[in-house]
């Protein structure tokens, strides 16, 4: 079902479920901290440039892992894999972070940030900048080493998850 809205009639819920509209790879962004492995659903994070290599990820200002990843001056993007329902809607919120963590195999790769060892690619980050914007935080990464799955993925679209 269509709709539309304009002005003061574009609500969150409208914002959102346009948003939602556009299918996108579902990324977990984690980093490692003190009190260990930290991570949230991430379906804003886009690439900024190739020379030097840079990524970039929206969170909401509230994001739990935020502290985490200021502190530790890092961030994994994992691109899930086919499949991962489960993992999407676990780092979604309401979780623990050792339910999180506990879905999936995951290890260190250059940064000490987690990183699933059957995602289907991985931007491994040193965090450059953290750039307040409205509700959000836009973390800007240097890319400190990539992978590649060779799996299908996850994508999020209109409000669940489907398999490429």
């Amino acid at each position: 079902m269509s709709f539309e809205a304009t002005g003061a009639e574009i609500t969150q819920g409208a914002f959102w479920r346009t948003v939602g509209a556009r299918p996108v790879g579902a990324t977990v962004i984690t980093a490692s901290g003190e009190a260990g492995p930290t991570g949230f659903l991430g379906l804003s994070s886009a690439h900024v440039s190739a020379e030097p290599p840079t990524v970039l990820v929206s969170a909401g200002k509230g994001t739990s892992a935020l502290p985490v990843i200021r502190a530790a001056r890092h961030f994994a993007v994992n691109l899930l894999p086919g499949g991962s329902e489960e993992i999407a809607r676990l780092f979604g919120g309401g979780a623990e972070m050792a339910e999180r963590f506990a879905a999936g195999q995951w290890a260190s790769f250059v940064t000490g940030a987690p990183v699933l060892d059957t995602a289907a690619a991985v931007f491994d980050c040193h965090l450059e900048k953290a750039i307040e914007e409205e509700g959000a935080v836009i973390l800007i990464g240097r890319v400190a080493g990539v992978r590649t799955g060779g799996a299908g993925v996850t994508l999020a679209h209109q409000g669940g998850y489907r398999d490429l």
